[in-house]
């Protein structure tokens, strides 16, 4: 453990967005250790009324309750409890979900690389042990292995395998430079962050964890989501292409991307066409019309392909919080 890390003064916030947790919330609390000088508990107009309650049976001289009079969702929440937290002296504030399924125990293990400056962000990675894999419900496992896709694409952070993990841990001059009311209020919010922290160039890394189900059951469904999450990734994939391959930066990959698509898209359509010509004539295509369609389809491929690897090795790997920092 780091000097920094056995101080006695508390370095981090933690922000616990609340929907429909109730009394659950309270155990979190009292579960989350002294390296934590803030907790903002963020009531999201809740039903069961979460923060009333805690205002009447939380004597923790951490906590503060924040109100929305209307529900903005799991990231219009969280925003809230970020904009509190970088109010405070805070170097890393923590999101947390109340509903028990994330240890606050894990809150050290989860700063760690912020703390020793080897990340501008951390998140949890359920999927790290064959032995928490293998105890998911299957519709679990295989929406978020097609939402994981869907993040890694539009985010280009290809490495993480749990974008849709709410435990997260982030450096406070980082959260400062994002731009917190533009992020995706509701369950798109994890990936946008993602997307977001890849313009900043942060570092980001993951945790491992243990999946629990226990308590109330998650309001989210990967099954159910991935049409939602599949037209944000999509605006997010093309913004990105075109800010970091285009207006950013212009290189060997960004040539790639640009002739391979349009060749692409040549040999399956002049395929198809003469493909289709030649069902309905009966006369077999010739073999110059074959090589026209294959070749495009071919080079495109390998293009791409190409590009895809420059993408996957160009993730950001020095952390940018020691270089925005005030002096």
């Amino acid at each position: 453990m780091s000097d920094a890390e056995k101080s006695e003064v508390p370095l981090i916030a933690v922000v616990i967005p609340c929907y429909r947790v109730g009394r659950l919330v309270l155990e979190v609390i009292a579960r989350i250790g002294p390296e934590v000088g803030w907790i903002f508990i963020v009531d999201d107009a809740c039903p069961v009324e979460t923060g009333r309650l805690v205002k009447a049976e939380c004597n923790d001289p951490r906590v503060q309750v924040i109100q929305h009079a209307s529900n903005q969702g799991v990231g219009g929440a969280t925003v809230t409890g970020y904009k509190a937290a970088l109010g405070t002296k805070a170097k890393i504030v923590v999101k947390l979900d109340g509903d028990g399924q994330m240890d606050p125990a894990l809150i050290p293990n989860l700063s760690r690389l912020i703390l020793l400056g080897r990340a501008d962000y951390v998140k949890g990675n359920r999927f790290h042990r064959l032995r928490d894999v293998s105890g998911m419900p299957m519709a679990r496992l295989l929406g978020n292995a097609a939402l994981s896709f869907l993040t890694k694409l539009s985010s280009g952070y290809w490495q993480l395998f749990d974008p849709t993990n709410g435990f997260t841990a982030i450096q406070r001059d980082v959260l400062a430079e994002m731009e917190l009311d533009a992020l995706a209020k509701r369950y798109f919010f994890e990936s946008d962050v993602l997307y977001n922290l890849n313009q900043l160039r942060a570092v980001v890394a993951e945790m491992p964890m243990h999946a629990v189900y226990e308590g109330a059951p998650s309001s989210l469904s990967p099954i159910n989501m991935l049409a939602p999450f599949f037209k944000g990734n999509f605006r997010n994939f093309f913004k990105r292409l075109v800010y970091t391959y285009y207006v950013r930066n212009f290189s060997l990959a960004s040539l790639e991307l640009m002739i391979s698509l349009p060749m692409i898209l040549f040999g399956l359509s002049y395929g198809t066409a003469h493909w289709i010509h030649a069902s309905h004539s009966s006369v077999p295509a010739a073999s110059g019309v074959v090589m026209a369609a294959a070749l495009p389809l071919i080079l495109g491929t390998q293009l791409l392909l190409s590009w895809l690897n420059y993408d996957i090795s160009n993730q950001p790997t020095q952390p940018i919080h020691p270089l925005i920092a005030p002096q």
